[in-house]
């Protein structure tokens, strides 16, 4: 399982990033520029998807307790990662600090949705 594992991550961080970044890029709040907006989209996709992809499945066997730890794991840490990267201490809690955090729980939903789409038509192939 490893190994389809291993060969799932480039396929799937493209397709997780093609679906996010988009959407980070559109919804982010304006103090950040677009080039932050698009790093977001590549970087905060980076630091979770190898937990999500590669370490989690291993942990859990259960795919609906995988699915549930992973979509709440994943969002909740781009959150904190955005935040502590480019949250300003006088943002906090005002309605672009909440935008951006919505946004980002928004961007990782459509790519579940995406993603299991995907997964049901078993155009990725080695989930089932």
């Amino acid at each position: 399982m490893s190994r389809e594992l291993w060969r799932f991550l480039p396929v799937g961080y493209l397709f997780t990033v093609l679906i996010e970044a988009p959407i980070l890029l559109l919804g982010l709040s304006p103090r950040h520029s677009i080039r932050r907006r698009l790093l977001a989209g590549f970087w905060l996709t980076a630091c979770t998807y190898p937990i999500v992809v590669l370490v989690l499945p291993l942990l859990i066997a259960d795919r609906t307790v995988y699915l549930s730890v992973a979509e709440v794991f994943a969002p909740f840490a781009e959150c904190m990662l955005f935040g502590l990267a480019f949250g300003l201490k006088d943002e906090l809690g005002k309605t672009t600090a909440w935008r951006d955090a919505s946004v980002i729980v928004i961007a990782n939903i459509a790519s579940f949705i995406a993603g299991e789409l995907l997964n049901s038509w078993q155009w990725f192939g080695w989930f089932s």
